[in-house]
């Protein structure tokens, strides 16, 4: 990807230097959900937008909350406020948040409604999250100059659940049963989704973002035949296409509770990162994966919300556990609404002093 004047290169971030492989330290911190229902400011813009869809689609809105904890925090990087989900609805399936219940989807579960979708629209419905991208990287250069701007996608298998169960949560019974009953129409799926997966990280690195997410939070679903099909394969394929299309961007990839098939996938994906999750001895991932590729992870929410004695200690096993080697230090899943605000202020302080 030709340089771009409107976003200069900063090498010097620590973010995107340890995610290239470089053992920066004090390791780089952000968390997952750092803009969110914890936060009063968060809430206030919430309550605006009126729903969370309009939320993601309101440049001005998302870009404010998606600066929002970097004022609060200065972490090291601001991942674009938008949703895993908002791919299959640019593509036209239909989607709503509904109170209670999280995210609800019009199911795919057929060639007919596989027919249906329009990838090739998807960039263009698609535009005012690219906007918010723009709006965010200008912010950072006048507000926090030193962090690095995160774009992000759900990846293909991830997706897919949302879009053929149709809504979330659960063991994904409906896309896991399609998997195996028809597995041409899931690859095709599965296909469609890397493409388009691929072409929404792209445009997010045009628009200014300097590293790029994967989330693959249902990996851990699958057995691992299944797991080197519809998890490695089309993650492989996607890492492929934004090497290729935006080279020096850096991609984390995160196949949540992936267990023993994370070093698989570390060494086929091309991914330059991997996310631990929860469970993730950081210890055993840091034998199991490249020395020069980051790990990124990963304290559980809960010691976040506990604080005290019981965050430094699981904060400082961590960082011993990484020392010496390209990390950043992150949750294992995403922060939860009830976490005190001042213990994440803590654990800045905490992993800035190293």
């Amino acid at each position: 990807m030709p340089s771009d004047p409107r976003h200069p290169q900063a090498p010097d971030k620590p973010l995107p230097r340890s995610l290239r492989g470089e053992a920066v330290w004090p390791p780089p911190v952000w968390l997952m959900r750092q803009a969110g229902r914890y936060l009063p400011e968060y809430r206030a813009v919430r309550a605006r937008a009126g729903d969370f869809v309009t939320l993601c689609t309101t440049p001005d809105l998302a870009a404010e909350v998606t600066l929002q904890p970097i004022r609060r925090y200065g972490f090291d990087g601001a991942i674009l406020f938008s949703d895993i989900l908002m791919l299959p609805w640019a593509m036209g399936q239909g989607l709503r948040f509904a109170e209670g219940e999280g995210p609800l989807l019009d199911p795919v579960r057929d060639a007919a409604g596989l027919a249906a979708l329009r990838p090739q629209e998807a960039l263009a419905r698609a535009a005012p999250i690219l906007e918010t991208v723009r709006r965010v990287r200008a912010g950072l250069a006048a507000e926090a100059p030193g962090t690095a701007l995160i774009g992000f996608a759900g990846s293909p298998f991830t997706v897919a659940c949302y879009m053929v169960d149709g809504r979330g949560g659960g063991a994904f019974h409906e896309t896991r049963r399609l998997a195996h009953a028809d597995p041409d129409l899931f690859g095709r799926l599965i296909a469609l989704l890397a493409e388009a997966t691929a072409d929404y990280l792209v445009a997010q690195a045009e628009a200014g973002a300097e590293a790029l997410m994967l989330f693959d939070s249902w990996a851990g679903l699958l057995p691992p035949a299944q797991f080197r099909r519809w998890v490695i394969a089309p993650t492989e394929a996607v890492a492929r296409a934004v090497r290729r299309r935006a080279p020096g961007i850096p991609l984390i990839g995160f196949p949540r509770l992936a267990g023993p098939m994370l070093a698989e996938y570390a060494a086929r994906t091309g991914v330059q990162a991997l996310g631990m999750d929860t469970a993730m001895d950081p210890r055993w991932a840091a034998g199991a994966v490249a020395p020069d590729q980051a790990l990124q992870g990963n304290l559980d929410p809960l010691a976040l919300i506990a604080g005290g004695a019981a965050l430094e200690a699981e904060a400082r096993s961590i960082l011993e556990a990484m020392r010496g080697r390209p990390f950043v230090f992150n949750l294992g899943h995403g922060i939860e609404k009830t976490t005190p605000p001042e213990h994440v202020a803590a654990l800045v302080r905490l992993v800035r002093a190293g």
